[in-house]
């Protein structure tokens, strides 16, 4: 009979988040398949669990599932953990669970920390849609067009950032996404934890000033408060959005897909108008 493989939630900073039922489950399989040893073994050691560990991230996932694939088929039964919350977020493990409910073997979750999900009840911005993005691309022209695809997506927009990019990352916000509310959260649960709210272009400038930002962000957005404006004449449909913060580009986009338009029709007939 196969084994059951557990996805397994483990503290984002303070090592007192951890479940009863993570615990006992990390002390009695098999197998705890883990992104750094290290990392993973201060958290067991903390917990006095003496369970073998098995290397598994994104460098080695293509080699290592079909080891642990096989470990499941014989009736071992493995915890997969991230170095930090929950696994499976913008962090290695999918490849694994696919092969698991592929050979039919057991899947259980542990729920537990999750980065995301902490930042986002603290930030004061709505919770009844979201929109989990993952990492921005660290290059501007890449970043600028996923938050451009985006920019009509009425939920709250959630990312992670390093902080060498922040700055950078906000700016963009600021720029693509005009005027709106933003949460920059760092440090969750640790010692330094900072939540920061206001505008994006606000916090880059707070964050800019500092002599050094450390810790990962997690990076919220808030809806856009796009108006509708299909009665009105193309130009005065454009500028309304304009005028909410939209740029100039992405009003254009917004009015071509509301009427059914192409942007060169939509160009075409605002240069008819001037």
């Amino acid at each position: 009979m196969p084994g059951c493989l557990y996805i397994v939630s483990t503290p984002i900073g303070n090592l007192e988040d951890i479940t009863y039922r993570a615990v006992r489950i990390l002390k009695e399989v098999d197998w705890i398949a883990c992104e750094d040893t290290r990392t993973t073994g201060h958290l067991l050691h903390h917990y006095g669990i003496t369970t073998r560990t098995v290397s598994y991230h994104e460098h080695n996932e293509a080699d290592r599932a079909p080891e642990l694939f096989q470990r499941l088929q014989a009736g071992e039964n493995i915890a997969l953990v991230s170095d930090a919350g929950t696994p499976l977020l913008s962090d290695p493990g999918f490849r694994i669970v696919r092969g698991a409910a592929h050979f039919g073997v057991r899947i259980e979750a542990i729920p537990g920390p999750s980065a995301m999900l902490a930042a986002l009840v603290c930030s004061g911005l709505p919770t009844d849609q979201i929109h989990f993005g993952g990492f921005l691309p660290p290059k501007q022209g890449a970043r600028i067009r996923v938050l451009e695809s985006l920019a009509d997506e009425q939920a709250t927009l959630i990312f992670y950032e390093a902080p060498h990019r922040i700055v950078e990352c906000l700016e963009d916000v600021a720029t693509v996404l005009g005027d709106r509310d933003v949460c920059a959260a760092r440090e969750l649960t640790k010692m330094h934890e900072e939540v920061l709210r206001g505008k994006a272009k606000d916090l880059a400038g707070q964050l800019a000033a500092r002599p050094s930002i450390r810790g990962e962000f997690v990076v919220l957005i808030g809806k856009g408060e796009t108006p509708i404006a299909t009665d009105l004449p193309v130009d005065e449909a454009i500028s309304l959005l304009v005028a909410a913060g939209i740029p100039r580009m992405d009003a254009i986009k917004t009015v071509a897909r509301e009427r059914g338009l192409s942007k060169r029709e939509v160009y075409r007939l605002v240069a008819i108008k001037d």
